[in-house]
């Protein structure tokens, strides 16, 4: 492989001396949580809070879900244009390829399986990837476009085969003849999943692809603005998923609906859940001030695999658990539009499709893989290293005094 080099760029370390340093008003309050703040211009996404839109590579989500697969996705964020059949065959059997693991890889999931919980294991497990890299010291664009293309066909097979791992079971050779989507729910399920819970879950990959600079993407791209590689970008992505404020939240949904039980108790359940001081899981958004549109996507995903199952229960509880929780929010918060935001049917959709709840978040992982690695190449052509300021407020002037003395 041909190794490019890199453009030039304005060389930034800490040893950097500013030619000027501009000088502060007291007045000014530091950013906290960096409300907006812009720190990169993107192609890729964009998140319209109030007018409650998702735009990917110039597509509403909603455009995208149900009708693009999950690999014409991961294209179109790599690439900027879906794919051409050409493209895509092409594209789906490189992928295939991909799913077999390095020995390296085996081993870490071995290991991972006996003793970490999902979200450290994929962590822990993903960082290995780097082991049959041809050559780990190529950053060009196509060496990366390799890596964004392993990434994303082996994150799946490395949770389904801590899964089978973990509960004692063998694990199954990928297949090279289906989806992605596909092949994960038969390494994860151990059969051939029916053509309903695939698309569902080919559904939700592609709604979580990409969402702007949500905080595990700013990770992403804070790690490869430092020059260093795709796969610790990831691993750094995936600690920032981990967090319960960030990719945490579809198991306590799925349970708060559970423990629900019923539509009729759906709205005392809410008024006493608000009452008590109790966070109502799936709703409220840090950007979305209307429903989250990815909500509405994955709603329309589970009433088509509802309607394919004959299971309509669990989602006429969702509804109701919706409708009251949204009344109830806007009663007792007023003018906080808390709406239903993606956690809340993604909890229903990925439990009907058959995966564990501690799974939940490393299926959302699956999804944003491609998304991260999209802005790991975009961050690599375009960025510069990323170093916001901070503001001091501790002492000043302090004396050392000897340990005998203190």
């Amino acid at each position: 492989m041909a190794r490019l080099t890199k453009p030039h760029r304005e060389a930034e370390s800490e040893m950097s001396i500013p030619t000027a340093v501009p000088q502060k008003n007291p007045a000014d309050a530091p950013h906290t949580g960096l409300e907006g703040v812009i720190a990169a211009r993107t192609e890729l996404s964009d998140v319209d809070g109030r007018a409650g839109v998702l735009t990917v590579r110039g597509y509403d989500i909603e455009e995208l879900a149900g009708n693009a697969a999950f690999e014409e996705v991961a294209h179109l964020l790599w690439h900027g244009a879906l794919p051409t059949a050409t493209e895509l065959r092409e594209l789906q059997g490189r992928l295939s390829g991909y799913r077999r693991l390095p020995e390296e890889t085996s081993v870490a999931i071995e290991l991972a399986a006996r003793r970490m919980p999902p979200m450290d294991a994929l962590q822990f497990i993903v960082g290995s990837l780097i082991a049959d890299d041809p050559d780990p010291e190529d950053e060009s664009r196509e060496a990366n476009l390799m890596r964004a293309e392993k990434l994303v066909a082996r994150v799946p097979v490395i949770v389904a085969g801590y899964h089978r791992l973990r509960s004692g079971q063998s694990v199954l050779e990928p297949r090279e003849d289906c989806s992605l989507a596909a092949n994960f729910l038969y390494q994860l399920l151990g059969k051939e999943q029916p053509a309903g819970e695939i698309r569902g879950l080919d559904t939700y990959l592609v709604t979580v692809a990409d969402h702007g600079m949500n905080a595990s993407t700013f990770a992403a791209r804070v790690i490869a603005s430092t020059a260093s590689d795709m796969y610790s970008a990831v691993t750094g992505a995936l600690g920032a998923l981990k967090g319960r404020l960030h990719g945490g939240a579809p198991g306590p949904a799925l349970q708060m609906i559970e423990e629900i039980g019923t539509p009729d108790r759906a709205e005392a359940w809410m008024r006493d859940a608000v009452a008590s001081g109790r966070r109502l899981m799936g709703f409220g958004h840090r950007i979305y001030k209307v429903r989250d549109p990815r909500a509405e996507v994955l709603y329309q995903a589970a009433e088509a695999l509802a309607d394919e199952t004959g299971e309509q229960q669990a989602l006429a509880l969702a509804r109701e658990v919706e409708r009251a929780g949204v009344q109830v929010l806007a009663e007792s918060k007023p003018g906080r539009n808390l709406n239903t935001n993606v956690e809340f049917y993604t909890a229903l959709l990925l439990r009907e499709i058959g995966l564990p709840q501690d799974l939940f978040t490393p299926t959302f992982a699956i999804g944003r893989t491609a998304g991260w690695t999209a802005h790991v190449l975009e961050q690599q052509a375009t960025g510069r290293l990323i170093r916001p300021q901070s503001e001091y407020i501790g002492p000043r002037g302090l004396r050392y005094i000897p340990v005998s003395q203190r």
